[in-house]
C-alpha cells in the first residue's frame, strides 16, 4: 500500500517580501499568505489527507492550522521540522547581514553545502533531522496521504535526499511559498518525488 506525503512551503511573511531572513522568529504569515493557504488548502480537499506535520514557528504552525480546519485533519508539530539555526541572522535583512558578517552571507550563497559557522547548524545536518523524520512519518502512518509544512531549506533537503542529487545541488531546488511537491513511498519501499 503506498503513502503520499504533500510537503508545502509555508505562506508567504513580510520577511519574505523584504528579503529578511526570518530564520527562528515567531513571525506570523503575512495577509497574502493566509490567502494563499485557503487556496492550497481547496486544492488539497480531495487527497484525503488524514494527518498534517509542522515545523512549530508560527509560520508554519499558522499555515497547518488553516489547511487543517480546511482538509479536517489533525495537526502535530515537529521540532525536526524546525528551520535551519543560524541564530545571529534571524529577523535581519540580508543586506544588514552582508555588513555585520562580512564574507558569511557570500560564503552562504556561493557554497551553501561548504556553510559553517560555529554554533549554527550545516545543510548537511538539517537534512538528516529531517529526513529521519520523514522515515518516521512514513513508517508509524504507512498507506496514509499526510501533508508536511516547512521551510525552504528543510523542503529542498528532503528533495534533494529523494531525488537522490548531491547537497551541492542545494541552489538549484526552487520552491515557492505554498508550492506543493509529492512524494510517494511505494510497497517496495521505493520514493517518487513529483515537484
Amino acid at each position: 500500500m503506498k503513502t503520499t506525503i504533500y510537503l508545502i512551503r509555508h505562506g508567504v511573511t513580510a520577511a519574505n517580501k523584504d528579503d529578511i531572513f526570518a530564520g527562528r522568529t515567531q513571525e506570523p504569515l503575512h495577509p497574502e499568505g493566509l490567502v494563499q493557504l485557503a487556496e492550497v488548502g481547496k486544492r488539497l480537499a480531495c487527497c484525503g489527507i488524514s494527518r498534517i506535520f509542522c515545523g512549530p514557528l508560527a509560520r508554519t504552525r499558522q499555515s497547518a492550522f488553516i489547511t487543517g480546519e480546511l482538509l479536517a485533519a489533525p495537526v502535530a508539530t515537529e521540532e525536526a521540522l524546525n528551520e535551519i539555526s543560524i541564530p545571529h541572522w534571524d529577523g535581519l535583512s540580508k543586506e544588514t547581514i552582508r555588513k555585520r558578517f562580512g564574507s558569511e552571507y557570500p560564503d552562504w550563497l556561493a557554497d551553501p553545502s561548504g556553510f559553517r559557522v560555529p554554533g549554527c547548524e550545516t545543510i548537511a545536518e538539517v537534512q538528516t533531522r529531517a529526513v529521519a523524520c520523514f522515515e518516521n512519518i512514513l513508517r508509524d502512518y504507512s498507506g496514509q496521504n499526510l501533508l508536511v509544512i516547512s521551510h525552504l531549506i528543510v523542503i529542498r533537503t528532503l528533495l534533494l535526499h529523494y531525488l537522490r542529487r548531491s547537497i551541492s545541488d542545494f541552489r538549484t531546488i526552487k520552491v515557492g511559498n505554498v508550492q506543493v511537491a509529492t512524494l510517494v513511498r511505494d510497497e517496495r519501499g521505493g520514493t517518487a518525488v513529483d515537484f
